[in-house]
């Protein structure tokens, strides 16, 4: 796994698009048109529900596309989160990939890719555009020297929590892990929900399992498993494993968490039903500026970096992350045209998504020409200070393999297996993908 640049990071600033939106499918756009127009099948999950402002970025982004390029239209298909990804498998199966889509960086690119599925975007990529991106994101999407996405947003994962329910229970921001468990304990004893957690979408989890195998093992302990070079039975791995299952044996996270979504864990959060919660840069938007939160949530709001383990191999400026992407259809009946669109989209949504939408672009701009929320300022002096940005989990590793993962993510947080089961569930995984 590649580091950033983190200076660069800084001075360019930088976001990923998320994670989640909600549960229902939207569409937009009419039929496909006859005659001479071509027609562009877009497919994305940024629902005006859920995304209001990068929805409404992005249709204005089309018409403005549309009414540069005469012929051409854009349909959009918008879904949530795993609607999006689970639907992207049943087209790839079938030769029927939309002709735009939103893609990742890392192992989930490479099965399309060794597919001839995606269509390589080198040539829109002159010296003078690929400059304009921040430092490592292209990179993502390069497979054997050609790249297979244009990067959107990057984010990094923080713990959010809420300053006056620290401060009412005389607690201070940990910054060791030991630290962070007592502050677990005092809320739990206080009967107080520590942490907000929606784990029905599996990602979520995997994230806190990520940062402890991070701090415990080293930034290259979980990489390095997944690309061979290492065992996933690595005894970093199972311990983090073990102290999940701690974590949930002492009552750290809401009730009934494995069958909430990551949306209710957010609402409880954001209500201060709870103290903490693990999200990513993403939500700085609805953190600082949400128009379904209140002032004294905003005002409330915070965030610490994972705490370094005593005694771990991993330290506390390393964190998980990610970025997100356009592809193109290699089968699409107007490449050409998407291609276009790919660019005009990537470029426009990079000059705009900071000021407009809250989102730290994946493109270069001048932090100085924005007036920017503390949070967001506390978000690039950590990205300046970054040794590390490791991909998630379910990013990182082939689609087989990270449906594995996330499924015993999932059993992990349930106690549904021992912190051995779930290291060896995923090696086993690991080495089938490796044979294929």
């Amino acid at each position: 796994m590649k580091k950033m640049n983190a200076v660069a990071l800084f001075f360019a600033l930088v976001l990923f698009l998320a994670g989640c939106g909600n549960s229902d499918s939207e569409s937009a756009g009419g039929d496909s048109d006859s005659g001479d127009t071509k027609t562009i099948e877009f497919m994305h999950l940024w629902p005006e529900g859920t995304s209001p402002a990068q929805n409404k970025i992005l249709n204005e982004i089309i018409e403005d596309f549309e009414s540069e390029n005469p012929g051409i239209k854009v349909n959009q298909e918008i879904l949530s989160n795993e609607q999006y990804k689970n639907k992207l498998k049943v087209l790839a199966s079938s030769d029927e990939l939309p002709d735009v889509g939103m893609a990742w960086p890392g192992g989930w690119l490479k099965p399309y890719v060794e597919g001839n599925m995606f269509a390589p975007l080198d040539e829109v990529l002159d010296d003078d555009f690929r400059n304009k991106f921040v430092d490592g994101t292209i990179e993502g999407f390069e497979v054997d020297g050609q790249t297979y996405g244009l990067p959107t947003d990057l984010n990094i994962a923080m713990i959010f929590y809420n300053k006056r329910i620290f401060e009412e229970n005389g607690l201070e921001v940990p910054t060791t892990y030991d630290e962070f468990l007592d502050v677990v304990k005092t809320l739990t004893d206080n009967g107080i929900p520590p942490i907000a957690l929606g784990n029905k979408e599996r990602w979520t989890g995997s994230m806190w399992y990520m940062y402890l195998a991070d701090r415990i093992g080293g930034n290259e302990t979980l990489v390095n498993a997944v690309n061979r070079t290492n065992t996933f039975e690595d005894p970093a791995l199972v311990e983090a494993a073990e102290e999940v299952q701690k974590l949930a044996d002492m009552g750290a996270f809401q009730q009934g968490y494995n069958a909430l979504t990551s949306s209710e864990a957010e609402s409880t959060f954001t209500s201060e039903q709870a103290a903490m919660y693990l999200s990513a840069s993403w939500m700085l938007p609805t953190f600082t500026s949400g128009d379904n939160v209140t002032q004294e949530f905003i005002d409330s709001v915070d965030y610490f970096k994972f705490p370094a383990v005593e005694g771990g191999e991993g330290e506390i400026n390393s964190f998980v992350g990610g970025n997100g992407g356009l592809f193109v259809s290699e089968n699409s009946d107007v490449k050409e045209e998407a291609k276009a669109f790919v660019k005009y989209f990537t470029e426009k949504f990079g000059e705009r998504s900071l000021d407009e939408a809250g989102i730290i672009p994946a493109y270069k701009l001048n932090s100085d020409e924005y007036d920017l929320p503390e949070m967001y300022l506390k978000v690039l002096e950590d990205l300046n200070d970054a040794s590390n940005i490791t991909l998630f989990a379910d990013n990182l590793m082939g689609p087989k393999t990270a449906q594995v993962h996330l499924d015993m993510i999932q059993a992990l947080f349930g106690g549904e297996v021992t912190p051995e089961e779930f290291v060896k569930a995923q090696e086993e995984a690991l080495e089938e993908e490796a044979e294929e």
